[in-house]
């Protein structure tokens, strides 16, 4: 898949942290003017107002900028021309640092930063913390550097990992009675900044994972058997609402077959140019059809899926599928459909969570379009024998006789 060019992608994060600096450069140039005036007013024998300490209200927000600010950055290194050419810039923003470490350093440091003199209310231990996450996330969404997919994708583990950063850094401030020291906070901050360039350069696990759907459908074996070794082209209206397809995931075309048999060429077709070879490895009509599949990747358009969760790419993939049909005592058959997926991730325990959820979606809407068709199709040549039954002339005495 073609890459977008890295100077598209960095424009918009450096004007952002120029516009952060320039806003941070000039409040300090204020508040130092102000101090200096009140060290002379303060010599004149003046009266002096002295500054309103900020609410926790302001301080969070304040704090919650720098954060947001911080989690810009690994974003900001997937951008490195290295980073972006040789790992496709996506392993820096699939590590467990950018997933992980970097929401619970983001966390931290919106409490602590936020801490004054007025006590920070517990319930903001919880909720400050996602005030830098879900900017960056708006952000990227708005920038379009991720798709709702991507987005849906993050959102838990980093706001659960913020929240838990927050908490830390409540224990630690009530324990202490003052803020994380400037080298103390650096030191944590950097630590996952460095080690997403490590975990780019390593061999992700790799996990293999199945995942088993079936539907019963009130149609012989013979029928579901011509439904599913081709699909005809899927209208619209026979898909029903499916929230993989609603988050960004392309919905099911049609599936073509070469020739019956064992090395048959099944063209499986989504929406959005997102185009499968499945390679026929078992053929057995009208009880099981199994095949290898090859997401043709070069060919998906960049806007079809995130890099991210290409399938095919360097993170997911899925291997293999199969239909098996399971004839039922009273003349339904149980249709099974399986897959086989690839996973390699630093943190396959949450990607697998995601990866059974969105195909067994997708592989429910696609028996959900089978069985409508096929138990369509049933009633059809019922009603069809039917109406030749009646059509049929009855049989005069004479022939009754004779036969």
């Amino acid at each position: 898949m073609a890459l977008p060019s890295v100077s598209d992608h960095v424009i918009a994060p450096l004007i952002i942290l120029f516009v952060v600096a320039a806003w941070v450069a000039v409040r300090y140039e204020f508040r130092k003017s102000a101090r200096r005036k009140r060290e002379a007013a303060r010599l004149r024998g003046e009266p002096v107002q002295e500054p309103r300490a900020w609410p926790w209200r302001r301080g969070i927000l304040a704090s919650a900028g720098m954060a947001a600010v911080y989690l810009l950055v690994f974003r900001l290194i997937s951008f490195i021309p290295s980073e972006h050419r040789d790992n496709a810039g996506g392993a820096i923003l699939m590590s467990f640092s950018f997933l992980f470490l970097g929401p619970f350093v983001a966390g931290y440091i919106t409490v602590d930063q936020a801490a004054t003199k007025e006590p920070l209310p517990p319930r903001m231990w919880i909720a400050a913390p996602w005030i830098p996450i879900l900017f960056n996330v708006a952000l990227a969404l708005a920038i379009a550097w991720e798709g709702v997919i991507c987005a849906v994708f993050i959102i838990p583990p980093a706001m659960a990992c913020a929240t838990a950063g927050g908490f830390v850094a409540a224990l630690v401030h009530g324990y202490r009675h003052k803020k994380t020291s400037n080298n103390a906070l650096m030191c944590m901050a950097l630590a996952p900044l460095l080690l997403c360039f490590v975990e780019a350069r390593m061999k992700q696990p790799l996990e293999l994972r199945t995942v088993n759907t079936q539907i019963s459908i009130h149609a012989p074996a013979p029928v579901v058997w011509r439904n599913i070794e081709r699909v005809r082209a899927i209208a619209p209206a026979e898909l029903r609402t499916s929230w993989a397809n609603t988050i960004g995931f392309p919905r099911p075309v049609e599936a073509t077959l070469s020739f019956e048999g064992v090395g048959g060429v099944r063209d499986a077709s989504f929406e959005r140019g997102l185009t499968f070879t499945e390679t026929v490895t078992d053929w057995q009509p009208g009880k099981r059809i199994a095949f290898t599949i090859a997401a043709n990747t070069s060919a998906i358009p960049s806007t079809t899926l995130d890099e991210h969760v290409t399938v095919g790419g360097r993170f997911f993939d899925v291997l293999t599928g199969d239909y098996t049909l399971e004839p039922l005592p009273n003349g339904d058959t149980l249709l099974h459909l399986a897959s086989h997926q690839r996973l390699s991730t630093d943190f396959n325990f949450y990607a697998a969570m995601w990866s059974n959820a969105v195909m067994s979606d997708m592989q429910n809407n696609i028996l959900h379009v089978v069985r409508d068709r096929c138990e369509a199709e049933a009633r059809a040549a019922i009603t069809a024998a039917a109406t030749t039954t009646r059509s049929s002339p009855p049989e005069s005495s004479s022939t009754a006789a004779v036969r």
